[in-house]
């Protein structure tokens, strides 16, 4: 059984006997069974064990070398053999672009967390689009999902052809049935899924909560380090992804396929998660928050919020992503004479966040653990009046911001809330009433 350190302390953080590959985007090779990938070829005229040959492909066959994505699989069925073809299924609270069903405010927008479901509920059943932007079809944008779920799903395999999927639970844990093998993630931790990647989202503590964000853009990559250097932020070597493992279950499944913004379902005769080896690098990986290498100010001020971006997907437009994934970790503030929490803000960009654990240290109260903010292309925003207050009368002594995990999605596009987010009891409606009692503190000049 494997075991890791939790940076907060000594004592070893004992893991499940999950095996995994370290590192981000390597090209792996793995297999359940001995012997099935043919040495110096991708595709035999016949694959051992009378398995059958695909591949993946994660971006166009033309594709620098350095960006192209595929992997060769070699299953028990080929994925293209089922007995109907696929047809349209309920899209329930799940919605996709274009994002044009409500008008998108500019006022700060706050919601408490979203209640877990008292019916039986698994994952995708309990998907929740809070809202998007971009054009899926067009590969740009992206959507921000919270998932609620009680039951596991049964004999039922999802995939989403618009987009990758960035899940980041909250509450509960999950583990990840996936054609490459299983991943199981916690709160505190990320999982990844490329697009078009079937799985099965199974639930072993119970009842889950967390958020999702379908990037319809780039795939997720390591940000650059610039004068930063060859380490820090997300370390590659910290990234985990499966082993080769497979299912040899000769009764129905129904796969649940996401495609232009719809969910459409059919049936197979077998599991269709039946990879029993594979080798490339396309595949799902996992990440643990806690292992982010926070960099900051040693003298004074602090620097802008880039520098806690674990992934990004970048645009066409050099220095401006399509979406990052930014986290705000536990660390240390020793700036002198500087005002030391995220200070008042307009942007150009959106940022949608969710905290995970603990305290946000930007907001007094009101941003609960599996709530979210919204503040939209320059909407004011910053900490608030109680924040303020304290923060501008602190002992400027050096302070560790402990028992915190709080996440953005910053996007460059207006991100429209859908109207299920504006309508629902989770909304605070009272949130901007945070920022009045910063009134003018200057006599007058």
């Amino acid at each position: 059984m494997a075991t890791t350190l939790d940076p907060a302390s000594t004592s070893p953080v004992i893991k499940s006997d999950l095996k995994y590959q370290a590192g981000f985007g390597n090209h792996f090779v793995s297999e359940a069974r001995p012997g099935v990938l043919v040495e110096g070829q991708n595709s035999p005229q016949k694959v051992p064990y009378g398995l059958y040959a695909e591949q993946l492909s994660g971006t166009s066959f033309t594709m620098p070398r350095a960006e192209n994505r595929r992997t060769w699989v070699y299953r028990l069925r080929p994925s293209a053999a089922h007995n109907r073809p696929f047809k349209r299924i309920g899209n329930r609270l799940l919605r996709s672009t274009p994002f044009d069903e409500a008008d998108a405010p500019p006022t700060q927008l706050r919601w408490n967390p979203f209640p877990i479901p008292t019916e039986p509920t698994d994952f995708v059943e309990g998907l929740i689009t809070m809202g998007g932007n971009g054009d899926a079809s067009l590969q740009t944008g992206m959507a921000v999902h919270i998932y609620t779920a009680n039951k596991s799903m049964s004999r039922k395999v999802f995939y989403n052809a618009d987009g990758e999927m960035m899940i980041v639970p909250q509450h509960g844990s999950l583990r990840l049935a996936t054609e490459l093998g299983i991943l199981e993630v916690a709160p505190q931790q990320i999982a990844v899924i490329p697009r078009g990647l079937r799985f099965r989202v199974e639930l072993p503590e119970g009842a889950v909560r967390g958020y999702i964000c379908e990037n319809y853009g780039a795939m997720f990559r390591l940000p650059e380090l610039g004068p930063i250097g060859a380490n820090g932020l997300a370390n590659p070597r910290d990234f985990s992804t499966p082993v080769a493992a497979f299912e040899d279950d000769r009764q129905p499944y129904q796969i649940i396929a996401k495609f232009a913004g719809n969910l459409w379902a059919l049936e197979t005769l077998a599991s269709p998660l039946d990879v029993v080896a594979w080798h490339g690098n396309l595949a799902p990986y996992k990440y643990d928050l806690r292992h982010f290498m926070a960099i900051g100010s040693i003298s004074f001020d602090h620097p802008d919020p880039s520098i806690f971006t674990v992934l990004t997907s970048p645009s066409e437009t050099h220095g401006v992503a399509n979406v990052d994934f930014v986290v705000f970790p536990p660390r240390w503030l020793v700036a002198e004479h500087t005002f030391r929490p995220p200070w008042f803000h307009r942007n150009a960009m959106t940022e949608f966040m969710g905290l995970i654990h603990g305290v946000y240290d930007a907001k007094a109260e009101g941003f609960l653990p599996g709530g979210a903010s919204l503040h939209n292309s320059w909407s004011a925003h910053g900490p608030d009046a109680a924040t303020y207050e304290r923060a501008t009368n602190a002992n400027l002594v050096p302070q560790k911001v402990d028992d915190t995990m709080a996440f953005m999605f910053e996007t460059r596009y207006i991100l429209r809330p859908t109207r299920f987010a504006l309508e629902s009891g989770e909304l605070q409606h009272d949130y901007y009433e945070c920022w009045q009692g910063l009134d003018q503190r200057s006599p007058s000049i």
